[in-house]
């Protein structure tokens, strides 16, 4: 593996320099701001729990990966980009899976097992040139975005587990669900639009995405540990 082979695979991107994607790079700002807003809410809540601040930092870390990988786009910096967002998967399902779903840790670190791999294996498969850094001869009609449905699925089976058991996490989960799709929409067409729009679309899945993280933190902590 080449490590610094150059990717391009972004509308927006036109050449190897390290400021070719400004808009790419600068809407990763959502994220930081993100893990922000998290920090002031579990401050004003008195949440002092490790898992919520652990979650909370690795918010900012996805904004600052991404933007290693919007910035340099080379095969090394998209371990910066995906790794962090899939660790950021991971422990959230695990940890709404104690602080939503009442499960035991110990019951909980018996699920980490799958969960992690599941998330390793994501990695390991972008990192292989198959996902979303894969210069493939036939064009992938999701553009990259079908490595996501397993969160899609994660989301998607806590809006009806939260649901079913009248949780007042329901209504964010449904709106975390929605946005995500949404934000997904834009990924996926950031390639197709480029014809008539050159910037690309893919920045507005960095801002949407960031919201909905942003959401996420906030129904955890604000539904998932007990008030000061």
């Amino acid at each position: 593996m080449d490590w610094f082979a150059a990717v391009d695979i972004y509308c927006e991107r036109t050449g190897p320099g390290f400021w070719a994607e400004p808009f790419n790079a600068v809407s990763n700002a959502a994220f930081v701001m993100t893990a922000l807003w998290g920090a002031l809410t579990a401050r004003r809540l008195g949440v002092k729990a490790f898992d919520a601040w652990a979650l909370i930092v690795m918010a900012g870390l996805i904004g600052l990966g991404s933007l290693t990988f919007h910035t340099f786009a080379q095969a090394w910096s998209e371990y910066a980009d995906t790794v962090p967002i899939w660790s950021f998967v991971a422990a959230f399902v695990l940890v709404a899976m104690h602080r939503l779903g009442g499960m035991e840790w110990r019951r909980v670190a018996l699920w980490s097992v799958g969960i992690v791999g599941v998330a390793m294996a994501t990695v390991l498969f972008l990192a292989s040139g198959e996902g979303a850094g894969g210069q493939a001869a036939t064009p992938d009609p999701l553009n990259g975005s079908g490595q996501y449905a397993p969160a899609v699925l994660a989301l998607a089976g806590f809006a009806v587990f939260t649901r079913l058991r009248r949780h007042p996490a329901a209504p964010w989960v449904a709106g975390c669900l929605a946005t995500f799709l949404i934000s997904l929409t834009f990924r996926t067409l950031d390639r197709d639009v480029c014809a008539v729009w050159p910037l690309g679309s893919h920045f507005v899945w960095h801002l949407l995405n960031g919201l909905m993280i942003g959401l996420l933190l906030q129904m955890l902590l604000r539904t998932g540990y007990p008030r000061r």
